[in-house]
C-alpha cells in the first residue's frame, strides 16, 4: 500500500484509493507483452483513471487547500485581462460566438471571465467548458450556479467532447498542455529509446527503456535537426509527438476564431538545453514539488513543461495563423491588468483589500513568480488577435 508522506497530511482513505490505482496499474503492466507500459500510459492512468486518478478523484486540487495555485485562483485580474484580450474577437464574430474553456479547474476563471465579458458587452452566446473529470465538472457547476445570475448561468454548458459541428469563437486553455500524458525519450548509443514503467524485484514501480517506435524516434530526430546538434548519450526528456493531433481534436469544428494557450514552458532551444539532461517532468503535492513521479499514483499531479515551438508548429499546422507569443507578464500588462487593478482598488473596502490586489498582480507578473515562467501563445483564423501580443513579443525565440 502507498506510504503516507508526513508533509502531505492526506487522509487514510486517499492512500486506500492510491493502493487501488497501484493495483490496476500493476495488472496492466503484468498483462503487457514485455511486462512494461510506456511512461505516458502510466501518467494517463495516474491522472485520469475514473474515480481513482489525480484529476478524477474527489480531493481538492486548486488553491491554498489543494496542491498548487493557478493564476485564476489568485483573484479576478488574470481572467479579466484574458477577457480584455478576446473581447474584440467575440465582438467581431457576432451574436453566435462561443467561448470554449478546456479544463475548467475550480470554475473561478469562468466566473471572473464571464463577469468581465458582460461588462465589456462581449458575452458569447455560450460559454462551454470541456472538462474530462466528472468530479471537477460537478465542482465547477456548483460554484458557477452560486456565483452567476440564473440567466447568465443558463448560458454555461459542459461538453462531453470537442464541438464537432461548425462553430465560431475562442478556444482557451490555461495549464492544460502540461498535464497531457507525455512520452519520455532517452538517448543510448546514439539510438532513441522510450521510457517505460515496470515492476522491479522489490515490487516497486521502476523506469526501464525500450526502443522507441517510429513516431517518437522521428520526432526526436526532428528536434535534433532544428537544434543542429544530436542529443548527448544519456540525455532524457519529454516530447509530445501527438500534440498536433490533440490540437486538431480539441478545436473540433472551429471555423472562424482564435485559440489562446497559457502554460509554463520554454521555446525549443531553451527546453532542450544540454544541461537539462533529465527533462522537466515533476510531481506536485500540497505545494511541494518533487521528482518521485512514480510514487503514490493518484495522490500527486504529474506535469511537464510545454515546448512552445512545438505548440506553434501544431497550431499553424491546424490551419491557423500565428498571432503571438510572449510571457505572462507582458500579456497581462499589454491587456490592461494595470487598469483593472485601478478599478478594483477603487472599489476595495479597505487598505487590506487594496494590498491583496497589488500582491495578486505581483504574483501574476513578477519574474520570480509567474510572470516569466508562464508563457502565452495565440492563433487566429479570419479574426484579429495580434492586438493581444503587442507587448513583449518573444516569437524570435521560437
Amino acid at each position: 500500500m502507498p506510504m503516507p508522506d508526513p508533509h502531505t497530511h492526506l487522509p487514510e482513505a486517499a492512500y486506500a484509493l492510491s493502493a487501488r490505482l497501484e493495483a490496476l496499474i500493476r495488472a496492466e503492466i503484468h498483462a503487457a507483452p514485455d511486462r512494461a507500459i510506456p511512461f505516458h500510459r502510466f501518467m494517463e492512468l495516474a491522472l485520469y483513471t475514473p474515480g481513482l486518478g489525480y484529476y478524477s478523484a474527489g480531493m481538492a486540487k486548486f488553491g491554498a487547500e489543494g496542491d498548487f495555485v493557478t493564476a485564476p485562483e489568485l483573484g479576478t485580474l488574470f481572467a479579466g485581462a484574458v477577457a480584455e484580450a478576446v473581447a474584440p474577437v467575440l465582438r467581431q464574430l457576432g451574436a453566435d460566438a462561443q467561448f470554449v474553456e478546456i479544463g475548467g479547474g475550480s470554475g473561478r476563471f469562468a466566473e471572473h471571465a464571464i463577469g468581465r465579458l458582460l461588462a465589456l458587452g462581449a458575452m458569447p452566446a455560450r460559454y462551454a467548458i470541456l472538462e474530462p473529470s466528472a468530479d471537477l465538472r460537478e465542482r465547477q457547476r456548483e460554484h458557477l450556479r452560486r456565483a452567476l445570475p440564473a440567466d447568465v448561468f443558463a448560458r454555461v454548458t459542459w461538453l462531453d467532447g470537442p464541438l464537432h459541428e461548425p462553430w465560431r469563437g475562442v478556444l482557451f486553455a490555461n495549464e492544460v498542455i502540461d498535464a497531457l500524458p507525455t512520452p519520455r525519450f532517452a538517448i543510448r548509443g546514439g539510438e532513441v529509446f522510450e521510457e517505460h514503467v515496470a515492476v522491479d524485484a522489490q515490487g516497486a514501480f521502476a523506469i526501464t527503456d525500450r526502443p522507441a517506435d517510429a513516431l517518437l524516434a522521428a520526432a526526436v530526430r526532428h528536434v535534433e535537426r532544428q537544434l543542429e546538434a544530436p542529443f548527448a548519450d544519456g540525455y532524457r526528456s519529454e516530447l509530445l509527438p501527438q500534440l498536433p493531433y490533440w490540437i486538431q481534436a480539441v478545436i473540433g469544428g472551429l471555423d472562424d476564431g482564435a485559440m489562446l494557450f497559457v502554460d509554463y514552458g520554454h521555446a525549443r532551444r531553451d527546453y532542450y538545453r544540454p544541461e537539462r539532461r533529465d527533462g522537466t517532468l515533476r510531481a506536485f503535492s500540497r505545494h511541494r514539488v518533487g521528482s518521485a513521479v512514480l510514487a503514490n499514483p493518484g495522490l500527486q499531479d504529474l506535469t511537464a513543461s510545454v515546448d512552445f515551438t512545438a505548440l506553434a508548429e501544431a497550431g499553424t499546422g491546424a490551419g491557423f495563423d500565428f498571432a503571438g507569443y510572449c510571457n505572462q507578464a507582458s500579456f497581462l500588462l499589454g491587456n490592461g491588468i494595470d487598469r483593472l487593478l485601478g478599478e478594483c482598488e477603487a472599489g476595495a473596502a479597505d487598505e487590506a483589500g487594496r494590498y491583496r490586489l497589488r500582491q495578486e498582480v505581483k504574483q501574476l507578473t513578477h519574474p520570480d513568480a509567474m510572470g516569466e515562467r508562464f508563457q502565452v501563445m495565440g492563433f487566429a483564423r479570419d479574426v484579429d488577435l495580434d492586438h493581444a501580443f503587442l507587448a513583449g513579443d518573444l516569437s524570435h525565440r521560437l
